[in-house]
């Protein structure tokens, strides 16, 4: 069986297609093919709250490559996920209009619950018992999840996001709100460890070269990776450390979202899963789709 999943974020747009198959009493997950295309919607909506004509017409020639490969691969069921710049643009809904009728290919615009709860989907393998804070950070808003006993007891998405940030159109007032809110509902009298998703975690993980095995940074340790990104200017971080021009430019603002978490939440350790939205998507599609012969 083949999946396909596509999540139409702020700062870029990614195409998943995932061929899912059963050995020995074990389902596998075989990624096949994975596409990001560097397209900032947020930039548009975040300024104008719409998405430009240029834009348009790029989204939709993206979205009949995607069509096209979702196509190509043979594709047994598919899911297409638009998050904050869609859901916060006052054309987002009509262009996803447009692209049902011209390619048949259905878009989801989600609000925050629902991101995060595609999300969490993917998280179940690193929760247990213990008080974890999830913080998923993306382009235009930032989704906080609390956990106690393997049950999420809060949950709420936050208008800050590193392309937000990164053009100055944050809030004070929300930054306070979010550090609020995780200090009203975790549970002061056990340390909590936060789980950190989205490709600026990812990103600074890598850059703090961790040892074999690990999936985990301490508080420290990603303060080091932002000073050292924060010692480079933006053309030094695409050419010298090789940075994509899309990341080069949100991984600090990013940076400070989730260790704003983490101070708020007085944790000392973030676990970086690499999973995200199109992991929560597969599996849901997985799930769904699982009664039928895999081959």
């Amino acid at each position: 069986m083949k999946l396909a999943a596509v999540d139409i974020g702020s700062n870029a747009i990614r195409l998943q297609i995932t061929h899912v198959t059963h050995y020995e009493n074990q389902v596998n997950f075989k990624k096949l093919e994975y596409v990001r295309f560097p397209l900032r919607l947020g930039k548009d909506v975040f300024h104008n709250n719409r998405i430009s004509d240029i834009n348009r017409r790029k989204f939709i020639k993206l979205m009949k490559a995607y069509k096209l490969l979702i196509d190509l691969y043979e594709v047994d069921d598919y899911m297409v996920c638009a998050t904050s710049a869609m859901r916060e643009s006052e054309n987002g809904k009509d262009i996803a209009q447009e692209v049902k009728q011209d390619l048949g290919l259905k878009i989801q615009i989600i609000d925050g619950n629902k991101e995060a709860d595609l999300i969490n989907v993917a998280l179940w393998n690193y929760i247990d018992h213990k008080p974890y804070l999830h913080v998923d950070v993306g382009g235009g808003s930032t989704e906080l999840n609390i956990y106690q006993d393997r049950k999420k007891i809060a949950s709420k998405s936050f208008k800050i996001g590193s392309v937000r940030a990164l053009d100055h159109m944050d809030s004070p007032k929300v930054w306070k709100a979010m550090r609020s809110f995780i200090q009203e509902n975790i549970d002061k009298k056990h340390r909590i460890t936060c789980i950190g998703t989205g490709g600026n975690i990812n990103k600074i993980f890598e850059l703090s070269n961790p040892r074999k095995n690990k999936r985990y940074l301490d508080i420290v340790k990603i303060k080091e990776v932002q000073a050292y990104l924060e010692g480079f200017s933006y053309e030094e971080r695409v050419n010298k450390l090789n940075l994509n021009p899309d990341r080069a430019d949100v991984i600090v603002p990013a940076s400070y979202i989730y260790l704003s978490a983490m101070e708020a939440a007085n944790s000392t350790r973030m676990i970086v899963p690499d999973v995200g939205l199109k992991d929560g998507v597969m599996n849901i599609l997985y799930d769904k789709n699982k009664s039928k012969s895999i081959v």
